[in-house]
């Protein structure tokens, strides 16, 4: 009895009890152990990504396809404009009774891997060259996008007040725009100044091109716009904002030093998305005729020229269809998985 009561502690007594200050044992130190080392945001959404196995394949296509398209041109023995007049029409991997005869004697003649068109040009090349032209509308777009968007959503999310509520009321207004009719207008308005141009490139793109760009950079940069208001509302409440506008830092510094890092996975992930609804628009355009000026081709104006021969030559139809079928899945599914790499909470 009179152990216990040397052991027994007076619960209301101030007392500090020795044992909270014993050493920890090997179990107890290794649960403190970090199990996963600090990565940073972009890294541990590199990660992610490539753990991905969907996202990962979609980008290997877009590599295999971008590869083709930029590479492939270079050394392949048929040209966009070439025409043959004793080839119109061939069925893939078939050969002219000029060609045939040419094999006849001993002489190597490069297959139409795809057949040729009405005008007996090679469909091969003149598919890569309108998925090379898919692309760069894609691309530029995106960074069209990316550049008008954030400045434009990052003053808007910044300033606030007054200012915030007029620049949305115009994002408002640019929403009801009929995309499709603004293009049609802005290919009549600058046919002439095109056609005058003295600058090469825009002479070969022609009005189609240079209007799809010019909507791409009045219409298509609202939703980024928005996205990026959003995260800057949220982000200009945060402590190191407020640390950066006491010690006098200017608006424009805050905003690219502080901000727009801060919005880097909303950026990726619009632009990501922006690239085959970019491709797509391209594509649709230049089938209703308003995209790139003959004789360069894209994937829309092979499928609305395969329109006349679809009957006896489908083929025709199929690959350009195919090649803008598999651009735009890779660039969507790598999209969500940017989405699901960046915010995992939207996985879940």
């Amino acid at each position: 009895m009179s152990e216990k009561k040397k052991t027994f502690k007076n619960p209301i007594s101030l007392q500090i009890d020795p044992k909270l200050f014993e050493k920890a044992g090997d179990e107890e130190k290794a649960q403190q152990v970090t199990m996963r080392e600090s990565v940073s945001f972009m890294k541990d959404a590199m990660r992610r990504l490539r753990k991905n196995n969907i996202a990962m394949i979609s980008l290997v296509v877009i590599i295999l396809i971008a590869l083709i398209a930029f590479i492939v041109p270079e050394f392949y023995p048929y040209t966009y404009t070439k025409q043959d007049v004793t080839a119109q029409n061939l069925a893939p991997f078939q050969y002219s009774a000029k060609e045939q005869a040419k094999l006849d004697r001993g002489q190597k003649v490069f297959p139409h891997i795809m057949g040729t068109d009405a005008l007996g040009r090679d469909y091969a090349i003149r598919v890569i060259y309108g998925t090379r032209i898919s692309l760069l509308v894609g691309i530029f777009s995106a960074l069209i996008v990316i550049v008008i968007g954030i400045i434009y959503g990052s003053i808007s999310g910044y300033f606030g007040g007054m200012v915030d509520m007029v620049m949305m009321r115009i994002v408002d207004i640019i929403y009801s725009l009929p995309d499709v009719l603004i293009v049609i207008l802005l290919s009549v308005a600058i046919k002439d100044w095109v056609a005058s141009s003295k600058s090469s490139l825009v002479a070969r793109l022609g009005a189609g091109m240079v209007s799809i760009f010019i909507v791409f950079g009045l219409l298509y940069w609202v939703s980024m716009a928005r996205q990026v208001r959003g995260q800057i509302l949220s982000i200009k409440e945060q402590e190191y904002v407020l640390a950066s506008k006491a010690i006098g830092a200017s608006p424009a510094r805050i905003i690219r030093k502080h901000m727009i890092p801060n919005c880097i996975s909303v950026i990726i992930i619009v632009a990501a998305m922006q690239i085959p609804s970019a491709i797509f628009t391209e594509s649709f355009l230049s089938f209703l005729g308003l995209g790139v000026s003959v004789p360069m081709p894209s994937l829309g104006s092979l499928a609305s020229d395969a329109r006349t021969g679809l009957r006896s030559y489908p083929y025709q139809l199929l690959f350009p269809a195919l090649a803008i079928f598999l651009i735009v899945l890779a660039f969507n599914l790598l999209g969500n998985g940017l989405r699901d790499a960046f915010d995992p909470k939207l996985r879940s």
